[in-house]
């Protein structure tokens, strides 16, 4: 294989300011070093950023097209690219359903697939997906929900030169928890609602309603808030750029993320790398939590009184105490969850299969 890969890349949504998968559009500028050209098909483009060497092929999704439509652009694009250009490897992000369409032409190329998966939610599309990969990779094991000798954990790739510790921290009328996440059930923003009363403290919950869920749920917290007397204190601030999202980490005094086991997710982690005391229920964070385990962790998704007492113990701290613990944070997610580490993984897993 040539020492710089010649890749081929499946993703979601390759837009810079796409709210959720924005971050996708470092993650193939990291890998751009490495190759000799990266040619991405993506379900959706947007605002494009990207490295000289890397084009973008979309299927569509942006302009409405039909679900029937888009397979048919996806086959049409893939078939010309494999004609006319020669690819070392194959990395499917989150795609599975890209990885399994592509599968039977990539394997008469001889081209070895590698699929990105971070969620617990299994299917029979990312099962037959897995058994046509040559290898799996994935943020930490528990991310990973089908057991398979073909998973290789890389971290999570945390762009920590963008989040970062600020050069001065904005002074506050009243000390700020942010929770960064989809307004969803499962991400159980209810639990930090139930924390807040006694804390004389504001809640801001960055993110909106996914595109074609019900607001129910978001109804119910404000419900909620109210029913407690904190109504007042509970900020829905809606989706929010990267820039926004980063200006929320490094403004405030404590971060949390209620997801369950099985969802490893990214937000806490920038948090960290903004220097932030961030509260935490899946266990799989403790590597980077260090000697604060205790501190930073709850024993459940609804352990509101547990959270409670470590959010009153966080905010009595001196801001000199929160900083110290912010950049011990910092340096776990360095250490294990950076985007150059996850770079650097990545590549070695296309180029031989196993981790460096």
């Amino acid at each position: 294989m040539a020492e710089k890969l010649r890749l081929l890349l499946f993703n979601l949504a390759t837009d810079t300011e796409d709210s959720l998968l924005g971050f996708t559009t470092q993650w193939i500028n990291a890998l751009a070093p490495h190759c000799e050209y990266i040619d991405v098909i993506t379900t959706q483009a947007g605002k494009l950023e990207l490295a000289d060497n890397v084009r973008v092929y979309s299927t569509g999704r942006e302009h409405g097209y039909s679900r029937a439509r888009r397979v048919f652009i996806f086959y049409g694009l893939l078939a010309r690219l494999l004609m006319t250009r020669r690819y070392d490897a194959c990395f499917a992000h989150m795609n599975q359903i890209f990885a399994l369409l592509a599968a039977p032409l990539l394997t008469l190329r001889g081209i070895r697939q590698t699929l990105w998966y971070t969620h617990r939610s299994t299917g029979r599309g990312l099962r037959w997906a897995l058994r046509f990969s040559y290898r799996a990779v994935t943020a930490v094991e528990s991310s990973f929900p089908i057991p398979s000798p073909k998973v290789r954990v890389l971290g999570h790739g945390v762009d920590t030169k963008y989040f970062n510790l600020p050069m001065q921290r904005p002074a506050l009328e009243k000390p700020m928890i942010v929770h960064v996440a989809r307004i969803m059930p499962i991400k159980h923003q209810e639990t930090l609602i139930r924390a807040l009363p006694g804390l004389e403290a504001d809640a801001i919950f960055v993110g909106g309603v996914p595109d074609g869920h019900s607001t129910a749920y978001r109804d119910e917290l404000i419900a909620l808030a109210d029913k407690l007397g904190v109504a007042e204190n509970v900020h829905f601030v809606g989706d929010q750029n990267r820039a926004s999202v980063r200006a929320y980490y490094q403004g405030t005094t404590v971060a949390v993320n209620l997801s369950p086991v099985g969802l490893f997710d990214k937000a806490p982690l920038e948090a960290m790398a903004c220097g932030i005391p961030t509260i935490v229920t899946n266990p799989a964070f403790e590597p980077v939590l260090g000697e604060y385990k205790a501190l930073l962790t709850i024993p459940s998704t609804d352990a509101h009184e547990a959270l409670h007492e470590r959010l009153k113990t966080l905010l009595a701290l001196s801001p000199e105490e929160r900083e110290n613990i912010g950049w011990n944070l910092r340096k776990g997610v360095l250490q294990y969850h950076s985007l150059h580490q996850l770079a650097r993984r990545l590549v070695h897993v296309l180029k031989t299969g196993e981790l460096p």
